[in-house]
């Protein structure tokens, strides 16, 4: 008998023991090859010595001080080299605990900001439908996930939405990715004028959508259309790279490889690796000055932010993320990765799409290849396809509701960024049997 409240109340789940690199094993001794990152999360694997030495060190010297009372080395060295690896323009960075509450920081961020510099009657949120950005009150009204927001929707803000950047179901079949890019733009142009663009505070998009849409990443110049929109109307970029950042998609920031900057920027997961509850808000100078030249504080905060061991853990991971090799490997086991699947899966009735960048891809479920109509909500493809990898050894991280939130199934790969061949071998053979079984129930 259990005392926890799980996420689903009647499976019994095998109990973790240990893990190391890119598997856990269970206490009967079975073992798992952590193809998702848990939920994107592990970055530099299980157990890595070089994190572990850091965290241990870090609780000989000091385990937490609350940061209205102090700040700790740790906490300001994380913070310099996240600025370091940041887009030029992201200065500051304020330390929390996870990626809900980073979301719901960058959120009063964005509205103090505007009360600061004497625009106080901006306070609308435009985001994108089948999105995710939190669990929290504020992120969850933000994010677009239909399904998640639904038997919450009486005690949520008022929040907008415009479509997402979802080529393989809403680009049009003569449509090139510019148009495409620039249908897009214009549609949030629109929404902009319709809700009064002095009233608009922020606009919010996951650089490459993670759990509602399965590594979705933008097309053309779409985001260099939106920070240009943005800026036309003194409206502020919020990117959320919680699920896509650290490193995942192969470069530190996954904005970089759509050449953005944003006004702030939302980091957790990868950040801390796994190893301790961590995230991060990283904002821009302008919005620092805001405060400190106005009420010289951000209203806000929580009582373990700034953690120190969090900080000297995330720390050690960010450096290890860095690293050209590391950084190396996600690209080359990404794209052998994509390939994999593509040769083993591309020609498959069942496979509409698979996508990504680096080490965080997507395969998108359908019944019918050629019209691309999804499977029956009610066969819970999805869920049968993790019980099938978990029978196999094999972690993943399949959605159901990809297309509106409630049709549509997908598979999020994600495993840790020091990953072998074979094991990217493994993880391709495994999944790969895992539909397929699930497809026959």
């Amino acid at each position: 008998m259990t005392r926890i409240l799980h996420r689903s109340i009647g499976p019994t789940l095998p109990h973790a023991a240990s893990a190391q690199g890119v598997y856990i094993t269970d206490t009967a001794g079975r073992r798992y090859l952590d193809a998702s990152g848990g939920a994107a999360v592990t970055s530099v694997g299980h157990a890595h010595p070089e994190v572990l030495a850091a965290m241990r060190a870090q609780i000989d010297n000091l385990c937490y001080a609350h940061t209205s009372f102090f700040t700790t080395d740790a906490a300001e060295a994380l913070a310099e080299k996240l600025v370091n690896l940041a887009p030029e323009g992201l200065n500051y960075v304020y330390l929390v605990s996870g990626g809900s509450e980073a979301v719901e920081a960058a959120l009063k961020m964005a509205r103090q900001y505007f009360v600061e510099i004497g625009a106080p009657q901006r306070r609308h949120i435009i985001a994108r439908r089948q999105s995710y950005h939190g669990n929290t009150i504020g992120a969850l009204a933000t994010g677009g996930n239909a399904m998640r927001r639904k038997q919450f929707q009486p005690i949520l803000p008022e929040t907008h939405h415009v479509s997402p950047c979802y080529a393989y179901r809403e680009k049009g079949p003569d449509e090139s990715p510019e148009a495409y890019a620039i249908r897009l733009a214009d549609e949030l142009e629109a929404k902009i004028l319709e809700l009064g663009p002095e009233e608009v505070m922020a606009f919010v998009a996951e650089p490459v959508v993670g759990a509602t849409l399965g590594a979705v990443a933008s097309v053309a110049d779409y985001f260099k259309r939106v920070r240009a929109i943005c800026d036309k109307y003194g409206v502020l970029l919020i990117l959320d790279e919680v699920m896509c950042g650290m490193g995942r998609t192969g470069t530190v920031f996954a904005c970089e490889q759509d050449d953005v900057t944003p006004d702030i920027v939302t980091i957790a997961k990868g950040l801390g690796g796994g190893y301790q509850p961590i995230g991060a808000v990283m904002l821009s100078g302008k919005i620092y000055d805001s405060f400190a030249n106005g009420s010289g504080l951000f209203q806000h905060g929580h009582t373990y932010i700034g953690h120190p061991v969090a900080a000297a853990t995330a720390n050690k991971v960010v450096e290890i993320i860095a690293r050209p090799e590391t950084l190396a490997n996600v690209n080359a086991m990404g794209a052998r990765l994509q390939s994999g699947l593509e040769a083993v899966l591309g020609a498959s009735p069942y496979v509409g799409d698979i996508r990504g960048r680096g080490l965080f891809r997507g395969i998108e479920l359908v019944a019918d290849r050629d019209t691309k109509t999804p499977f029956d909500p009610s066969r819970k493809i999805h869920a049968k396809i993790k019980r099938q990898a978990m029978a196999r050894g094999l972690i993943s991280y399949p959605m159901g509701g990809t297309i509106d939130g409630i049709h549509g199934d997908h598979i999020l790969l994600a495993p840790p960024y020091i990953i072998e061949a074979d094991d990217v071998d493994l993880i391709i053979e495994r999944i790969a049997d895992a539909i397929n079984a699930a497809i026959a129930e």
